[in-house]
Protein backbone atom coordinates (compact mmCIF):
# COMPACT_ATOMS: atom_id res chain seq x y z
CA UNK A 1 0.00 0.00 0.00
CA UNK A 2 0.82 3.54 -1.17
CA UNK A 3 0.99 6.32 2.16
CA UNK A 4 -1.24 7.66 0.77
CA UNK A 5 -3.78 4.56 1.11
CA UNK A 6 -3.13 4.16 4.31
CA UNK A 7 -3.56 7.95 5.89
CA UNK A 8 -6.20 8.78 8.34
CA UNK A 9 -8.90 10.69 6.34
CA UNK A 10 -8.55 14.23 6.01
CA UNK A 11 -10.52 16.12 8.47
CA UNK A 12 -12.77 19.11 8.07
CA UNK A 13 -14.02 20.99 11.09
CA UNK A 14 -17.78 20.06 11.74
CA UNK A 15 -18.07 18.28 8.35
CA UNK A 16 -18.57 14.58 8.40
CA UNK A 17 -15.95 13.01 5.19
CA UNK A 18 -18.26 10.60 2.92
CA UNK A 19 -15.74 7.71 2.70
CA UNK A 20 -15.71 4.36 2.25
CA UNK A 21 -16.41 3.83 5.95
CA UNK A 22 -19.40 6.23 6.06
CA UNK A 23 -20.59 4.18 2.65
CA UNK A 24 -20.52 0.61 4.74
CA UNK A 25 -21.76 2.36 7.50
CA UNK A 26 -24.85 3.72 5.93
CA UNK A 27 -25.43 0.92 2.97
CA UNK A 28 -28.63 0.10 4.18
CA UNK A 29 -29.83 3.65 4.95
CA UNK A 30 -29.07 4.90 1.59
CA UNK A 31 -30.40 1.53 0.06
CA UNK A 32 -33.95 2.45 1.40
CA UNK A 33 -33.26 6.22 0.16
CA UNK A 34 -32.58 5.28 -3.19
CA UNK A 35 -35.51 3.41 -3.58
CA UNK A 36 -37.50 6.65 -2.97
CA UNK A 37 -37.12 7.26 -6.60
CA UNK A 38 -40.37 5.44 -7.52
CA UNK A 39 -43.48 6.92 -5.90
CA UNK A 40 -45.05 3.84 -5.02
CA UNK A 41 -41.84 3.13 -2.49
CA UNK A 42 -42.25 6.66 -1.31
CA UNK A 43 -45.90 6.10 -0.84
CA UNK A 44 -45.36 2.81 0.94
CA UNK A 45 -42.84 4.38 3.00
CA UNK A 46 -45.22 7.04 4.14
CA UNK A 47 -48.19 4.63 4.80
CA UNK A 48 -45.93 2.40 7.26
CA UNK A 49 -42.23 3.89 8.14
CA UNK A 50 -41.65 1.29 10.32
CA UNK A 51 -42.50 -2.18 8.13
CA UNK A 52 -40.55 -0.18 4.99
CA UNK A 53 -37.56 0.58 6.97
CA UNK A 54 -37.20 -3.07 8.38
CA UNK A 55 -37.14 -4.41 4.78
CA UNK A 56 -33.83 -2.43 4.16
CA UNK A 57 -31.77 -2.62 7.56
CA UNK A 58 -31.08 0.79 8.75
CA UNK A 59 -29.38 0.14 12.22
CA UNK A 60 -31.73 1.60 15.15
CA UNK A 61 -29.89 4.58 15.08
CA UNK A 62 -30.46 5.14 11.51
CA UNK A 63 -33.97 4.62 11.77
CA UNK A 64 -34.45 6.95 14.82
CA UNK A 65 -32.83 9.73 12.47
CA UNK A 66 -35.26 9.08 10.04
CA UNK A 67 -38.63 8.95 13.31
CA UNK A 68 -36.92 12.19 13.97
CA UNK A 69 -36.25 13.48 10.73
CA UNK A 70 -32.60 14.66 11.68
CA UNK A 71 -30.65 15.11 8.74
CA UNK A 72 -27.33 16.37 10.88
CA UNK A 73 -27.61 12.56 12.66
CA UNK A 74 -28.69 10.59 9.19
CA UNK A 75 -25.41 12.21 7.91
CA UNK A 76 -23.45 11.16 11.01
CA UNK A 77 -24.71 7.49 10.29
CA UNK A 78 -23.65 7.12 7.02
CA UNK A 79 -26.21 8.85 5.18
CA UNK A 80 -25.54 9.80 1.59
CA UNK A 81 -26.26 13.41 0.90
CA UNK A 82 -27.78 12.85 -2.17
CA UNK A 83 -29.62 10.03 -1.21
CA UNK A 84 -30.67 11.58 1.41
CA UNK A 85 -32.62 14.30 -0.78
CA UNK A 86 -34.77 11.76 -1.86
CA UNK A 87 -35.65 11.25 1.80
CA UNK A 88 -36.14 15.26 2.56
CA UNK A 89 -38.40 15.40 -0.60
CA UNK A 90 -41.03 13.39 0.64
CA UNK A 91 -41.44 16.57 2.99
CA UNK A 92 -40.97 19.46 0.62
CA UNK A 93 -37.44 19.92 1.27
CA UNK A 94 -34.87 20.31 -1.46
CA UNK A 95 -31.08 19.51 -1.14
CA UNK A 96 -30.36 23.03 0.06
CA UNK A 97 -32.79 22.79 2.55
CA UNK A 98 -31.05 19.47 3.76
CA UNK A 99 -27.36 21.21 3.37
CA UNK A 100 -28.57 23.85 5.18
Amino acid sequence: MTPAETAEPETIPGTIVFDGRQAMKGYGLNKMCFSFNAKANRDAFLADPEGYMDRYGPTERQKQAVRDRCVPDLLAEGGNIYYLAKFAGMFGLSVQDVGA
